[in-house]
Order: C-alpha cells, then structure tokens, then sequence
C-alpha cells in the first residue's frame, strides 16, 4: 500500500462546494490503494481577512496573539474537510498542527519546524482513518500556538510526508504544474513535467508562487519527490524530484519574475573592510531580507553600494537609513520603489558559451534598461523598472523558445 500527503490550498478550499470536491479526489486516492494524510490551508482570503481584522483592533498586535488568531484558518478548514469526508463514507479525523507532532522554534510569525513527532498521525492511519491536519501551524515545547509564515502549509506537507516515510507529496493547486513563466503574462507558458529541486527552488525564490522555498529545500534534504498538480483535473502535473539527464535537457527552464521590489543605495561610502557588514546588519537585525547586492568600483576611496529589498519593507528602511548611512559616514542614500526583477533560470547556464549574451540581447531588443545584474550557478536576475516587467518575460521566454518545452 503506498503512502501519500496531499497539500490542498486556500482556493481549493474556498466553498463548501469545493471542499466537497476535494472529499471526491481524496476518496478516489484511498479507492486506489492508498493511506492519505491531507494537509489543508485556511480556506480562500481568510488569512488575509484575519489580518485585516486585527488590525482593525490594533496597529501593532502582538506576534504571539497574531499566531494565535491566523492558526484558527487551517484549525476550521481541517473539520469542516473530515465532515465531508465522514458525509461521503470516508473514515476521516482532522488534527491541529500540534497534535500531529509538529514541534516549532519560538519565532511567532516566521517559525521553523525542529522536529515532527507523527505518532497520533500513525495510529490514525493504522485506524484506517484519512487524517486532515491543519497546515502553516506547530506548536513550540511549551505549546504555544506558532505560524510558519507565507506558503507554510507547503513546508507542512513536504515536512510531515518525510517524517511519516510517505512515498511522495502532492500540492494541489489552481495551476496545473509549474510553468515555464506566469501564464497570466505569458499565454503560451508550458507545464513543466519534471524539475530538478535546485531549479525549483531558485524558481520558488525568485517570485513563483506555486511552491514555497523551504518546502523545495525539505524535498531535496530528504529526496521526497513532490508533485504539484491541479485540484480541478487529473492531469500528471510537474514532478520536482533529482533528474539525471543534464546533457539532453533544455539548457534554460523558466523565467520568474518579481514586483514586491525597491532598491536602496548608499552614496559615496569609505571602501574599506567592514562597511558592508555595518550596512546590512542592521537591515537583519530589523527583519528585512537582503537581495540582489551591487558594489561600484571604488573611485578616490569611496564606493555606491547597492541592494535590492522587498517594497514592504520600504517603509521600514527609509526610517533606518539615516542611521545607517551616518554610521558608516556614506555621503547619502536614495531609496526606489517601483522596480521589478525578471529571472532566467536553468542548470544549462552553467558552461554554456552566450546565453548571458542572449538575455541581455533579448532586453536590449525590446528597449529594457537593466539597472542591476546578479548572477549564480542557475539564475540570471536583472533588476529592471516594474513597468517593462510583463515586455522583459515575455521576451525571454520568446528568446529561449520555451514555448516548445
């Protein structure tokens, strides 16, 4: 009998009617042979209603409360899909995050999952029961209620089908698969069949919404094959698991893209050791991620330094940078919204002579400034204005030809 974590997100859950539908999918799972654990998130906006919520009542809730608050999402999503599958004749029993094992550091908000003891999930399954356990939820060793931030479901079902030695994990999405870019901006985008985890990976982080970065880290630590397919077909989806066909491959896969973008640059900054990391330790120290990092060459002593940071953190850092930029006696700062990235991706890019030539090439023909470039062992990241940023995928994913994938 083979072992299977299904993942159902918020728009599959989003009415009676599809819970219902779901019930079907998952009874046709158990039909077939098959132990289900169902790992479910909270149903269509509700998180984001709860948020608003919240901040109807406060303007800084405290993060312990607000985990209290948003793990109620995933808490009545995870019944209310037992009920359907009890309705329709399936043994099933729902879980919080706690009371299946899952045990998180303390870090309210942005938690992390330390270890995840499944023995309740097993004896269900023993039991013959579907169990439905609440995503994006844990609980830390004194039981306080945490969240483990934005897509945490996913990092859920990845991480609770390799504590229960599941055979694979499937995320069921309102996409067919991971495409080859947006197919909202891209009509033509294909479905990826398979992946590599470090492809997707770099995809995920570089603005792909369909799976979340640390639930493709999960997966490649422990070689759990994950299948991301669509609620509402059954099509085969796209496989993220090891691929051993390097040479055969297309050389590039896909082409991600990003709004939630700003850029900061400290003007005129004395180019000695340790400026760098008196600028971005505080930015750490504050919770705002570093991205894409561009140093000038220095000139009489002084150097621009540049970064890339999400525009909701804008904010936040304009109120930082004075201090910031007084520390380490730079003669100025500026801070931009309204950029985007655009990201190429693919193992091929490696020790293949002009592909960095034919993505600057296909910007330039469509008249795209490149403000900033960083790249690594699989990704090409231009950092462009937010307006070109729909023009800059489409013409790569024309460049590459991806539409023949």
């Amino acid at each position: 009998m083979t072992r299977v974590v299904q993942k159902y997100g918020g728009s599959s859950v989003a009415t009676p009617m599809k819970l219902r539908r779901v019930a079907r999918r998952i009874r046709e799972s158990v039909g077939g042979g098959s132990e289900v654990v169902v790992v479910v998130s909270a149903m269509g906006d509700t998180t984001d209603e709860l948020i608003a919520l919240a901040h109807r009542i406060t303007s800084d809730p405290p993060s312990r409360e607000m985990d209290m608050l948003l793990s109620s999402g995933e808490t009545i999503t995870a019944p209310l899909l037992a009920m359907a599958l009890h309705a329709a004749g399936t043994p099933a029993i729902s879980l919080t995050g706690a009371q299946a094992g899952i045990r998180t550091s303390g870090a309210h908000r942005t938690a992390r999952i330390v270890d995840i003891v499944p023995q309740r999930v097993l004896d269900e399954l023993e039991r013959g029961n579907v169990v439905v356990v609440a995503g994006f939820q844990g609980a830390t060793e004194d039981m306080d209620v945490t969240t483990l931030g934005r897509g945490g479901s996913d990092t859920t079902a990845v991480a609770l089908a390799v504590a229960i030695r599941a055979d694979h994990c499937e995320i069921f999405t309102d996409v067919p698969g991971v495409h080859t870019a947006d197919p909202r901006i891209v009509p033509n985008a294909r479905v990826i069949a398979a992946i590599d985890y470090d492809e997707m990976l770099e995809l995920a982080s570089a603005g792909a919404r369909v799976m979340h970065p640390r639930a493709v880290e999960i997966g490649e630590a422990y070689s759990m094959e994950i299948r991301v397919r669509s609620t509402f077909d059954n099509e085969p989806g796209t496989i993220i698991a090891r691929q051993d066909k390097m040479e055969i491959r297309q050389k590039v896969r896909a082409i991600a893209h990003e709004t939630d973008v700003a850029k900061v640059t400290i003007l005129r900054v004395p180019d000695k050791p340790g400026v760098a990391a008196a600028v971005f330790g505080p930015f750490g120290d504050a919770g705002i991620d570093i991205d894409t990092v561009l140093q000038n060459v220095s000139h009489d002593g002084t150097t621009d330094l540049s970064f890339t940071i999400a525009e909701s953190h804008l904010r936040k850092a304009r109120r930082m940078l004075p201090s910031v930029a007084k520390s380490v006696q730079a003669q100025g700062y500026t801070a931009t919204a309204g950029i985007a990235k655009v990201t190429v991706i693919g193992s091929g890019l490696r020790g293949t002579p002009g592909i960095y030539a034919k993505i600057f090439r296909a910007l330039a023909d469509s008249e795209i400034n490149i403000q900033m470039i960083a790249t690594g062992e699989i990704h090409v990241t231009c950092i462009i204005d937010r307006p070109r940023v729909r023009d800059a995928v489409r013409a790569l994913h024309t460049a590459f030809e991806l539409e023949r994938i």
